[in-house]
């Protein structure tokens, strides 16, 4: 089986090519390398026998060329975090771009287009949420990949598609929740907020274990999944659990949302003006913020899908990772 993975560098896309390098199929990988981190992640799947092509989804041509002879395509790369990104970037990566995939994986017979989306798509939705809920996209980002989204399900006459909205996904490999690791271990971090807005996060293996499920399931053809962990956590939970692990103390402190998201905006501002990286923006605070929960009835009873990594045992292994790199001190 030859399986094609846009966005191979980034976490999630890395950590599935190794999974099916490890199961011996040919995997080809387009991406880019824009930090040392995806720099290092491509060395790694190179040597272990990746194919790497080096390009955009942005770039019609080259997506045709490079799709040629993929039996399976997961489109994983998307605009997502760019500070000072005009908002065209992210038209042009997720909507444009999956067009582009799209168009490639039809006229290149490829049998399955498995395609990467987001929670975010949700917005600041509140409640125990489903498939079925309401979309209300709070940010560029959100917007862009949940018109990408309609248009993969668009598609669905001409290639059999599916589409994964994919929860906060952490472990061994993982350089968002570092940040939180090295504040926790060294007992800077305190809450912003009341810390008791809900998190669902998914382990790494969990979320792999997801996609194959519906990359070899006839049922998930021209649906949406929503793919979690096995339950939610407060900020406060999340925070005392990696604590505990680190063997730190959590402050009792917990600052006020307000002024923070107003240092956040007039930040925000600056940067574009005088451009540089915002240490601090809105969407950042959404961690502190934004509360998610979902249920995975369709996933479980279409697919058999049952995370099984449990938070406190995903944190050790993440820990243990980041040390093993010397990422954080033992």
């Amino acid at each position: 089986m030859k399986v094609l993975i846009t966005g191979g560098s980034g976490f999630i896309g890395s950590r599935l090519a190794l999974h099916f390098l490890m199961r011996g199929e040919q995997v080809k990988i387009i991406s880019q390398s824009n930090s040392r981190i995806e720099a290092d992640n491509l060395r790694e799947l190179s040597a272990m026998g990746a194919d790497v092509a080096m390009g955009s989804v942005t770039d019609r041509d080259f997506i045709f060329r490079t799709v040629a002879g993929a039996d399976i395509v997961f489109h994983l790369a998307a605009a997502q975090h760019e500070a000072n990104a005009p908002d065209a970037l992210f038209w042009n990566v997720n909507v444009t771009g999956t067009q582009h995939m799209l168009d490639a994986s039809v006229a290149n017979g490829v049998k399955r287009f498995i395609h990467g989306s987001t929670i975010g798509v949700y917005g600041k939705m509140e409640g125990v949420l489903d498939e079925n809920s309401p979309c209300s996209p709070a940010n560029i980002y959100g917007i862009t990949k949940l018109e990408g989204e309609r248009l993969v399900l668009s598609y669905r006459e001409k290639i059999p598609i599916s589409v994964i909205r994919i929860s906060e996904t952490y472990g061994p490999g993982d350089y968002r929740l570092l940040k939180l690791f090295k504040v926790i271990g060294k007992g800077v971090f305190f809450m912003i907020g009341s810390g008791g807005n809900l998190h669902h996060p998914v382990y790494i293996d969990d979320l792999i274990n997801g996609f194959y499920l519906i990359m070899s399931n006839r049922n998930a053809i021209g649906k949406i999944f929503i793919l979690a962990g096995p339950k939610p956590f407060t900020s406060n939970e999340m925070v005392s659990i990696i604590a505990s692990e680190m063997n730190t103390r959590i402050p009792m402190f917990k600052a006020p949302v307000l002024p923070f998201n107003f240092a956040a905006a007039i930040i925000e501002d600056l940067s574009k003006v005088f451009h540089f990286n915002p240490p601090l923006h809105r969407r950042r605070l959404d961690f502190f913020k934004t509360s998610y929960q979902f249920l995975q009835t369709k996933a479980g009873t279409l697919l058999m899908y049952s995370p099984k990594i449990e938070f406190n045992e995903g944190v050790k292994n993440s820990l243990s990772w980041y040390r093993n790199k010397k990422l954080i001190p033992m």
